[in-house]
């Protein structure tokens, strides 16, 4: 199990691991609460010199993901949505928008998970908020949010370094693997189940 859980977790920690799972994490079939945020961590813990680069590339990577998702919500459309997000959410989502707009949903990006940011994305394009302007906001939040675990892992480096050399790193990680299987799945299940909906008997037997 050691051996698998470095060898995945050398992928992951580097670079373009950072910028795939960022990626996916702003999509609809990845589930992994703070997966980009500790790959962050500990990327700039290892390398104190790049640190202010991890958080451009975590920011890109998330933002590409994002994009596929906002265009996957202007295609659902307000009525597809209800199928996805489910509808107290969905209301709450609408009258953030109708009273502040854009900005303030792009915004809610600072909250931690496990908050569903991902739906907000979805919500963003079916309610066709100004696209550039969420977008800027977006990119905004989330490098400071990167940013700002960077420079803590910059400052905190050698202790983090340390921690991850003890032995509960690996039930850790094993822990992070197991729900990243397990809430993927669920979701691409989830995903499955409400796209039938969405289409309805009547488009099956068109199709």
């Amino acid at each position: 199990m050691r051996s698998f859980l470095i060898s995945t977790f050398s992928f992951l920690l580097s670079w373009w691991g950072l910028g795939l799972i960022a990626a996916l994490d702003s999509t609809m079939i990845f589930f992994l609460p703070l997966g980009v945020d500790i790959a962050v961590i500990i990327l700039c813990s290892h390398s104190p010199r790049l640190f202010w680069l991890y958080p451009i590339i975590a920011s890109a990577g998330s933002l590409c993901g994002a994009i596929v998702t906002y265009y996957v919500g202007r295609r659902l459309g307000e009525a597809g949505l209800e199928h996805f997000v489910p509808k107290k959410r969905l209301s709450t989502i609408q009258r953030r928008i109708e009273d502040k707009g854009a900005i303030a949903l792009g915004v809610l990006d600072l909250i931690p998970p496990p908050f569903p940011f991902t739906a907000c994305i979805l919500a963003a394009g079916a309610l066709k908020v100004s696209t550039p302007l969420f977008f800027i906001t977006l990119g905004v939040t989330r490098l400071f949010r990167f940013g700002v675990e960077a420079v803590l892992a910059y400052l905190y480096g050698s202790q983090i370094i340390n921690w991850l050399q003890s032995d509960i790193v690996e039930y850790v990680g094993t822990g992070l693997l197991a729900v990243a299987v397990i809430g993927t799945a669920i979701t691409v299940i989830q995903l499955v189940h409400n796209t039938r909906a969405h289409r309805g008997p009547g488009s099956r037997r068109a199709a």
